[in-house]
Formats: structure tokens, C-alpha cells, sequence
């Protein structure tokens, strides 16, 4: 898309601290981190969300952020990982180009990345069941 700014840093229009590209994606350092070391996946080719991606981009996309964040584990020592990605406004999502936010964590860092669990109600889990197939 022309006027996508996540194209354009993908296929290098755009400067950007770029940490691996390969022909599928570029991984570049975010500008506005939630951490230090938070990273993210970009498909050169436009896809709005999870829903639009192909399947096989999607398990690359997964295969990739393992691999980034072992090395930046050791680069950064951190404690952990999120791998985060969003679908819609309703879910965080800012920029309309599929990405996945690689953010590191430390013990305590209060990165923000947390929601206060809540029940799962016998009529919820009944509804969704009943209505759930992958066929």
C-alpha cells in the first residue's frame, strides 16, 4: 500500500534501526519502546492484520521471533519475553500492517503488558463451545 508506513520501513523507504532482514521481513528496534530492546517483525508485503496473513507467512513470522529473541536474551539479559500482536483498534492495534512487538522483560520492570484475570462461567464456556469448530 502506498501510503503504509510499516511498507515503507519494511522495504527500506524509510530508515529504520534494523536488527535482520531477510526477503519476508524486516526487524527493526521500535521508536517508541515499552522496553529497552523492543523489537518488531514486519512482513514486506501488506497484510492488515492476523486475519489477512497467510499461513505460512504467520508460522514464519513465529519461527523468526524465536529466533530474535534467543539472541536478544543474551544481548540484553533479560528475564523473559512477550510476544505480543494486535487485531483491531478495539485490541491496541495503532498501525494497519501486520506486526508482532518482541518486548523483553525484566523481574519487576512494570512494562505494562498484564490484565487482571477474570471466570470463566459454565454459560460462557457452554455458548462457546457450542458454537466453536475448526471444520
Amino acid at each position: 500500500m502506498k501510503e503504509c508506513i510499516f511498507c515503507k520501513i519494511a522495504n527500506g523507504e524509510i530508515p529504520s534501526a534494523t536488527l535482520y532482514e531477510n526477503e519476508e521481513f524486516r526487524v527493526i528496534l521500535d521508536l517508541g519502546p515499552a522496553a529497552k530492546g523492543h523489537a518488531l517483525i514486519i512482513p514486506k508485503a501488506h497484510h492488515a492484520n492476523l486475519y489477512e496473513l497467510p499461513d505460512e507467512t504467520a508460522g514464519h513470522a513465529m519461527i523468526l521471533a524465536k529466533k530474535v529473541i534467543t539472541k536478544m536474551k543474551d544481548i540484553l539479559d533479560c528475564d523473559g519475553y512477550n510476544i505480543v500482536q494486535n487485531n483491531g483498534e478495539a485490541a491496541g492495534q495503532t498501525v494497519f500492517h501486520f506486526h508482532m512487538h518482541l518486548i523483553p522483560r525484566k523481574e519487576g520492570d512494570h512494562a505494562g503488558i498484564s490484565w487482571t484475570p477474570g471466570t470463566l462461567t459454565e454459560e460462557d464456556k457452554e455458548e462457546i463451545l457450542s458454537k466453536f469448530s475448526m471444520e
